[in-house]
This record gives C-alpha cells, structure tokens and sequence, in this order.
C-alpha cells in the first residue's frame, strides 16, 4: 500500500515564549498583539479550503491563569546554563490571565482552533523546551512532555505531533516523544544551507533560496523512524513574512512555494509549509492575500490531481498504517 503524498502546513504557536530570549515584550509587541486577528483570519482561510492544519502550542498559552501554571509545573525543570532561555525565571514577569497579559496567555485563541475543520492542536513543548542547550536533562524533558500532555488533556486534546523549539532535535529526544505516545516530528528540511547555521553566510542563503531556488523544491516521503514508532514530517519551507522593501519580488516568493507544490502533487510526495502566527501579526492583509495565492493552489491541485491536505498526526496515521521504509539513521 503506498502512503499518499499531501499538503502539510504546521504553524509554532508560541506568542512571547518563542521570542523571549532575544526580543522583550515592548520590542515585539506589535508582532505579539497582532496574533490576536491573525490567528482567526488564518482559520477562516483554512476552512474555506479545506486547508488542514499543525498548530504546534507551547502548553503554557492553555492556562487560564498565572496561578494555575503554577500548580501545573512539571517534576523535574529545566536547569539552563543560558539565563535568558530559562522561562521559569521569567515566571515573575507574567501577568495574572489572557485578558492581563496577551503576550503568555491564549486559551481563547485554542479555542478558537479546537473549532475549526480539519485543524490538529499539536505541542511545542510545554516551555519552549530547548532540546539541545546546555544544561536540562533528558528527564526534564520528559516531565515538560507529561505536563504539556496534561494541559492539553484539559481541552480535550490528545496530542499526536510535536514541533521541536528552534528544530532542535537528538536521537534521545526523540525516543521519549514516541515513549509518550507522540507518533509525528516536523524533521529538519533537506537543505543544505540549514547545515550552515545561523551564521550570516547561513541566514543569507536560506533568505535567498526563498527566492532564487538555490536548494531543491523541499518535497519529501515522510517516514518510520528505524528504532521509534515516531513518523518525521520533514519541513520543506518556511513561509517568510511579506516585507514592503521585497514587495517587488513577491512573485518570485510564491513562485519558490507553488512550483514545489506542483512536484510534490504530481510525485505523489509531500510539500510541507511552516511559519509561526506572529510572523502574520503586522501587516496582516498582505499576509493573508500571500496565504490566500497559496491556497488557491492547492485547491487547483486538489481538483487536478487529487493531492490532499493534511496534519502532520494524519500524514504519520497514514505511514503507520502504510508500513512505509524506515528513514535512513
């Protein structure tokens, strides 16, 4: 049985805690506000067409309360060599709910998700767990994985697919995600400017590959991990934010995204597109009309080719189900 190839598209839903460690509050809070409409402008659009979807949510936005974080807090913590990755040392900044404090709170807006068609509320770590920093253990870890499951229990929620924090992802790490029930990773895109870092040479490259084409067109097969009953998802592109200086090259910028779309609909492979919901958070209009080009896409592929769209839990249901190859170690 061959595992159907899709349109895959997961979003970091992070608010302050993705960005905390080099951005306050005050510098992103345009960004961070903004979240608020474009969170729900996104989810209209993905129900229009039929766009199914990862939100991949640090389960600290499910609390309804800075006192119930607090008695939510997992066994072991994090220990970081880094002061400024620590989250709980900012526990001090947080206000007392969503209404008080916008920027660490967001039940309202899973809410608003959990009612959509066709979208999957996923985990991105209960903290923004930075998976390969110094310092925390394997088993600090594993409690921030047991406590992000039981926030989200409170809503109902099961979680399938987990988006590691900044893509940073071990062998280890991953045993205790399938060990816990998860069955689907976002994997690292195959491209070899990634490998480059976040040096200037790196984050040049990849700016430029958004554009010009310089890597490969990111589809891929999803598959089996060799030792983990855990599915990789591989990401083949970050949807960057519309920019008014590169508004001229806007064509180029979908072009890079919809020809990749094509190949992977015609080879029955899986195109899979990721962005965070504050990129969306200015200039939300030109945002949506990029978002809205794309979908029109895919609904043309859908018609002529039968390609799909789907979350990342349902991409790994349907390689479990397939038996499809392991990924190579």
């Amino acid at each position: 049985m061959q595992n159907p190839g899709g349109f895959v598209i997961s979003l970091d839903f992070e608010l302050h805690w993705g960005v905390r460690d080099h951005r306050s509050v005050d510098q992103y809070r345009e960004n961070l506000l903004g979240v608020r409409q474009a969170v729900p402008a996104i989810l209209e659009l993905f129900e229009r067409y039929g766009i199914h979807a990862t939100w991949a949510t640090v389960g600290f936005l499910f609390f309804t309360s800075l006192d119930e974080l607090k008695t939510s807090l997992p066994d072991e913590l994090p220990l970081y060599r880094e002061a400024s990755l620590d989250p709980y040392a900012a526990l001090f900044e947080v206000g007392e709910n969503e209404e008080d404090d916008p920027f660490h709170f967001a039940p309202s807006l899973i809410r608003g998700i959990l009612v959509c068609p066709g979208q999957e509320v996923a985990t991105h770590t209960l903290s923004h767990f930075y998976a390969l920093a110094p310092g925390p253990t394997l088993e600090s870890f594993r409690a921030d994985l047991r406590s992000a499951k039981l926030a989200a229990s409170q809503y109902g929620i099961t979680l399938k697919s987990i988006v590691f924090p900044r893509n940073q992802i071990s062998r280890q790490h991953l045993r205790i995600c399938a060990e816990e029930g998860l069955i689907a990773y976002r994997g690292t895109e195959a491209d070899p400017w990634i490998e480059r870092g976040n040096g200037i040479t790196g984050r040049a490259m990849r700016f430029a590959d958004s554009y010009l084409g310089l890597s490969g067109d990111g589809c891929a097969t999803p598959c089996l991990d060799e030792e983990y009953p855990i599915v990789s998802v591989s990401g083949s592109r970050f949807l960057r934010p519309w920019n008014a200086k590169l508004k001229a090259l806007e064509d180029l910028r979908l072009r890079r995204i919809c020809a990749p779309m094509d190949a992977a609909a015609k080879s029955n492979k899986t195109f899979h597109l990721w962005w965070h919901p504050h990129n969306f958070g200015v200039h939300l209009a030109e945002n949506i009309a990029i978002l809205t080009r794309i979908a029109e896409h895919y609904a043309y592929l859908r018609r002529e080719t039968g390609w799909s769209s789907l979350t990342m839990a349902e991409v790994a249901e349907n390689v479990l189900r397939a038996e499809k190859p392991h990924c190579m170690a």
